[in-house]
């Protein structure tokens, strides 16, 4: 028996389908009452609750074999400090303490490259790259850094677990949440984009690593999963040619997101918004990371998906979801 949470997400609704697909029983941990829409499956069974709420996690886990951990909250916004504290750490703390109670389970706990640690003088990471509590990093990548410990923390007790740490993650799925985002925004064609490079990665390739290393003799470990690294202008033009949409030709500025970011943080400030671009995500696509996955490689017999095979399937599914015109 397979439990997973965040299974609504683009990580977790793909390895929902994809753990069916291969015969498992899964439980599926949800936050609102099942609807009409949700993937219906003889092999599958729902449960409502929240992760905060450790009585629905010691009922749903009482009888699993595997947890596959792939909720948590990607936001920017300073209003969602506490927010992201309470669902990737303390949620995530609640997680491994129920898979302690409970002999011979084992975790797949989905974290972040954004969790890495950053390091000077150098522009690649791997999973030993130490953490520095004095860098400049956001909110976020602090709370999936801490929710990260809290698996160490159950290594250390005798937990079973992996971590993995997705770039970007790229496929096609609600284009109004997450980093699906980006279609949509090509698809309107916006003008601007940003310096800098985006690091990436196929949902069906994080989907199949968690698998391959969660049913196999592997814990205790992290690995990287990222395919490769590319410019926002090309990654955005290449979306476009996808789409047939007119891709973004108007560089910000440095500079101006720095403006841009305070701009913001005062009108939100004044009206409760939310800002449209925040100090934090003004200043990642400054850094120039690659994330390397030549841990992972050497564990499995595994090779990423191009790029171009990742953009041309999302696009291809965005435009029969959403009757895009060709």
């Amino acid at each position: 028996m397979v439990f997973v949470t965040g299974s609504k997400g683009l990580i977790g609704s793909y390895l929902l389908r994809q753990l069916l697909a291969e015969g498992h029983q899964v439980k599926a941990l949800i936050r609102t009452a099942l609807t009409p829409e949700e993937l219906q499956h003889p092999n599958l069974k729902y449960i409502t609750g929240d992760i905060l709420d450790v009585s629905v996690l010691q009922q749903a886990i009482a009888d699993n074999d595997y947890v596959f951990h792939c909720a948590g909250l990607v936001s920017y916004a300073p209003q969602d400090a506490g927010l992201l504290k309470q669902i990737n750490v303390e949620g995530t703390a609640n997680i491994v303490n129920t898979c302690l109670a409970r002999q011979n389970v084992k975790l797949c706990h989905v974290s972040s490259v954004a969790a890495i640690g950053q390091q000077k003088n150098t522009t690649i990471l791997d999973e030993n790259a130490k953490w520095d509590p004095q860098a400049d990093v956001s909110v976020y990548a602090s709370s999936k850094y801490f929710g990260e410990l809290e698996v160490w923390r159950g290594i250390a007790e005798g937990l079973k677990a992996i971590i993995v740490n997705p770039s970007v993650v790229l496929g096609p799925a609600d284009w109004t949440r997450s980093s699906t985002q980006l279609f949509k925004y090509v698809f309107n064609q916006n003008s601007f984009y940003t310096g800098g490079y985006l690091n990436f990665v196929d949902v069906r390739d994080v989907v199949s690593s968690m698998l391959a290393l969660t049913f196999s003799d592997v814990t205790g470990e992290r690995f990287i999963l990222n395919a490769g690294q590319v410019l926002y202008k090309d990654f955005f033009t290449k979306i476009a040619l996808y789409l047939n949409r007119k891709a973004p030709g108007v560089k910000v500025p440095s500079a101006l997101t720095e403006i841009l970011w305070r701009l913001e943080s005062l009108r939100s400030f004044f009206t409760g918004k939310r800002p449209l671009i925040t100090k934090d995500t003004a200043r990642i696509t400054k850094r120039n990371y690659l994330y390397t996955s030549e841990k992972l490689k050497k564990q499995l017999p595994f090779s990423f998906k191009t790029l171009e095979e990742t953009l041309n399937w999302s696009c291809r599914e965005l435009r029969l979801k959403y009757r895009l015109p060709v």
